[in-house]
C-alpha cells in the first residue's frame, strides 16, 4: 500500500522554499516613521525598541534607506511641540507644521521611488488627544471633523504625499476627503482608509511615540474588539465612498477580520502590525524567550497569508527572512 507522506515536501530548505504558498516581498512593506518638531537629534522611543522620533535630517536619511531597501512605502506621523497643540489640531494642516514639513522633506529626498503616505488625523495635534473636534459636552463631533479632514488631506497632498490615510474612524471621512482632494486638483492622490480600526489595547507604545494628550479612550468611534461583522461593514462603506485601499488595524489579533475584508475587497488591502504587537515580540526577544527576527518574519508572513496585500510594520527594514 502506498503511503501518502506530506513530509516529503519539507525535507530541505530548498524544497520548502519551492512549495511555499505565501511569499512576502519588501515592496509590500510600509515603514511607519515619526518626525518630531524641535529635536536636534533623533530621540529613542522607550517602548518601541529600535524606533525613534526623527529630526527632518534623520527622516530624510531613513526615507532614502527605505527606498534603497526596496520597501513599498513610508507612512509619516507628525509630533508637534506641546505648545502648538490646540482644540482644533490646527498645526496639522499648516504648511509649516512638522508633518507637512516632513512630507516635503521626504518627497524631495525620494521623489517617486517610494510611496509617501501621510497619517490624516488630528490626534497628534489636538490638546485633548482625540481624533476629531469636540462638542461642548466633550463628545467627538463627527460631521464638523469631516471638513477639517478634507483640509488636512489637501495640505498633505500639497506637501507631497502620494497617499493620505484617514485613521480617525469618522463616518463619511473617505467621501469628504475625496471631494476635497478633487476640488483642489489632487485627483491622483490616493486614499488609504483605516476602514476597520479597533479600540485596541495594543496602541500603548504608539501613544508614547506621538506624545499623545489623550486622557480618556476612543471607544465611541473606534470599533469594539468583540465585533467581527462590523469590520467588514466599515470596509464596505469606505469602498463605496471611493477608498483606493482599505486597512485593518491591528493585524495579528484581527486576522479573521482581515480575511473577511480581503475576500470582499476589490482594492488592495493593508494591515498594520501595530506598536504593541511589535513591542511584545521585541520584549520577549530581549528576555531570550523567542528569536526576534524569526518571530517578526513569521508574524508578517501570517498577516499576508490572511489576505493583506501590504503590511505596515516597524520591522520593515529589519527582517532578513522577508524578501
Amino acid at each position: 500500500m502506498t503511503t501518502i507522506r506530506p513530509r516529503r515536501l519539507r525535507t530541505t530548505p530548498a524544497m520548502r522554499g519551492l512549495v511555499r504558498e505565501t511569499r512576502v516581498a519588501r515592496a509590500q512593506l510600509v515603514l511607519p516613521v515619526f518626525v518630531a518638531d524641535g529635536l536636534t537629534k533623533p530621540r529613542p522611543i522607550s517602548s518601541l525598541p529600535g524606533v525613534v522620533q526623527h529630526t527632518l535630517d534623520s527622516l530624510r536619511a531613513e526615507a532614502a534607506r527605505a527606498a534603497s531597501a526596496g520597501l513599498g512605502g513610508i507612512m509619516l506621523f507628525g509630533v508637534p511641540q506641546p505648545q502648538e497643540k490646540d482644540a482644533a489640531g490646527s498645526v496639522g494642516e499648516r504648511a509649516d507644521g512638522i508633518l507637512n514639513r516632513g512630507l516635503a522633506a521626504v518627497r524631495a529626498e525620494v521623489g517617486d521611488d517610494l510611496v509617501v503616505m501621510a497619517d490624516t488625523c488630528l490626534d497628534e495635534f489636538t490638546d485633548h488627544g482625540h481624533c476629531g473636534l469636540l462638542t461642548p459636552d466633550g463628545g467627538v463631533d463627527n460631521d464638523a471633523t469631516l471638513d477639517v479632514y478634507a483640509r488636512l488631506a489637501v495640505s498633505q497632498a500639497e506637501a507631497g504625499a502620494h497617499v493620505v490615510a484617514p485613521s480617525g474612524m469618522m463616518d463619511g471621512q473617505v467621501l469628504a476627503i475625496r471631494e476635497g482632494l478633487d476640488a483642489a486638483g489632487h485627483e491622483d492622490v490616493s486614499i488609504l482608509a483605516y476602514a476597520a480600526k479597533y479600540a485596541s489595547a495594543f496602541y500603548g507604545p504608539f501613544r508614547e511615540a506621538v506624545g499623545s494628550s489623550l486622557a480618556g479612550d476612543r471607544r465611541t468611534y473606534q470599533q469594539d474588539p468583540a465585533n467581527r461583522r462590523e469590520g467588514l461593514r466599515e470596509a464596505l462603506l469606505d469602498l463605496a465612498e471611493g477608498a483606493d485601499m482599505v486597512m485593518v488595524k491591528p493585524a495579528a489579533s484581527y486576522l479573521d477580520v482581515l480575511a473577511d475584508v480581503a475576500a470582499a475587497s476589490d482594492v488592495p488591502v493593508a494591515a498594520y502590525q501595530v506598536s504593541g504587537e511589535y513591542a511584545m515580540i521585541c520584549a520577549a526577544a530581549e528576555r531570550g524567550w523567542i528569536d526576534r527576527d524569526a518571530a517578526l518574519a513569521e508574524a508578517i508572513t501570517c498577516i499576508v497569508r490572511a489576505g493583506a496585500d501590504l503590511v505596515l510594520t516597524y520591522a520593515a527594514l529589519e527582517v532578513p527572512a522577508v524578501r
